[in-house]
């Protein structure tokens, strides 16, 4: 037991966490099975692309919500008391949108209770990073923020992807929906039954709810760099949400199947949870925003138009477009470093950056799905893909304004000698 606390510790994961980094990893690796494929699927069931868009669209709009509470919620609640309740709203939203909207291809039933389903994720999830934050010490927390970021890109883009390409080929697709309510109910075991590790709860937060809560959108009048961190945080991933709603059906019309595209939607994010870790150490020799602008924004923007441009020039070559979704994959973790660089702006009201840059995390998974929705008409996929790029090629020049403090003088000394010392997404 000792030897694993050792290891554990010299990883930078609290060994008292363990068991609940384990479940963050098997529940989105169930709560995240249908991403690469529920677009297509419901286009073949006769839903067009637009009612696709505004099914993500109001299930992100519910993930925006939940990203922005959970922090002021796992504080004034405590962690596990918030990640019931999001194991809960998700297990309700689940069974409504797969028993009675998905069985009946009912269009508002599917949107009420899978934009219900959204509010599951950011709270158990993001309530858990909360956690990381108050047990791990001052020197190891990049390290756990990255395993946090590692854990759960690994369940939601990977494991989710490479087990659904199994599961709708032996199962059949809403047999496979329901299968994953197995995966969260053990995630769910190991993060909140086996993890015993204690939470000291923020007097203050609880005592003063509504000012938290409050303090989590002024901080973008009184700290103006917050509120641009927090857009290239929402650029950060607006493509990946933006994608499973219009790439898999181009990427059929080059030739690829389903199970071809799941192979390739889980090798881009096996490439980027690898990358999380490797840009870390990349960002402690170039430096925070020299990351973020050149490997985040630049590289993003390239590869994205790659990933549109290559199927049509290589005649549909598999490898080859593998190839460009394992760049933009690693390019994607170029952001990594945003979630040092933000909250080291200020001095006090961290949780209040966090708590921006959550909204940064969840907002994607609305702007994207909206961005195809109200362009895919007038653009075409063509159209899209710029938008997506000209985006990430925006977030570089924001990244630019990103500056430290000139009076926090440890933080500039650093930064001057290499601008992180932190492992983070």
């Amino acid at each position: 037991m000792k030897k694993i606390e050792t290891s554990t510790n010299k990883l930078g994961i609290p060994p008292s966490l363990l068991c609940g980094y384990l479940g963050i990893l098997i529940f989105m690796m169930g709560d995240g099975m249908e991403q690469g494929w529920l677009s297509p699927y419901l286009l073949e069931r006769g839903m067009s692309i637009q009612q696709n868009a505004t099914l993500f669209t109001a299930y992100g709009v519910t993930i925006a919500i939940a990203s922005w509470f959970s922090g002021v919620l796992a504080e004034s609640f405590t962690p596990r008391r918030t990640m019931l309740i999001g194991l809960l709203i998700y297990l309700a939203g689940t069974a409504g949108f797969v028993g009675i909207g998905l069985d009946s291809l009912d269009f508002p039933t599917m949107v009420i209770t899978y934009a219900l389903r959204g509010f599951g994720y950011p709270l158990f999830a993001y309530s858990f990073l909360v956690w990381v934050s108050y047990v791990s010490p001052p020197g190891n927390l990049g390290r756990a923020v990255g395993w946090f970021w590692f854990v759960f890109t690994g369940g939601l883009n990977v494991l989710g992807a490479f087990y659904s390409s199994w599961a709708i080929r032996e199962l059949g697709h809403i047999p496979a929906l329901w299968s994953a309510v197995f995966w969260v109910l053990l995630g769910a075991l190991f993060a909140l039954v086996l993890n015993k590790a204690p939470f000291k709860r923020n007097e203050e937060a609880q005592q003063n709810k509504w000012r938290e809560l409050i303090k989590g959108l002024t901080i973008v009048r009184t700290e103006p760099k917050v509120a641009i961190g927090g857009i290239v945080r929402v650029i950060n991933t607006t493509a990946q949400f933006a994608f499973p709603v219009f790439l898999p059906t181009y990427m059929a019309e080059h030739g690829f199947n389903t199970t071809e595209w799941l192979y390739i939607w889980g090798t881009i994010f096996t490439s980027n949870i690898a990358f999380n870790l490797i840009f870390g150490f990349v960002g402690d020799r170039l430096g925070w925003r020299q990351t973020i602008t050149w490997f985040g924004g630049v590289g993003c923007g390239i590869t994205t138009l790659l990933l549109y441009y290559i199927p049509q020039y290589s005649g549909g070559n598999y490898w080859l477009v593998m190839l460009a979704g394992i760049a933009w994959g690693a390019c994607l973790a170029g952001y990594v470093p945003l979630s040092a660089l933000v909250p080291s702006l200020v001095k006090k009201d961290k949780g209040a950056a966090m708590a921006i840059l959550n909204l940064g995390a969840g907002l994607p998974v609305f702007v994207g799905p909206a961005i195809v929705g109200l362009f895919i008409g007038n653009a075409g996929t063509e159209g899209i893909i710029w938008i997506l790029a000209v985006l990430y090629f925006i977030s570089a020049v924001l990244t630019r304004f990103i500056t430290l403090p000139a009076q926090d003088t440890d933080i500039t000394n650093r930064m001057t000698v290499t601008e992180s010392s932190v492992l983070s997404s």
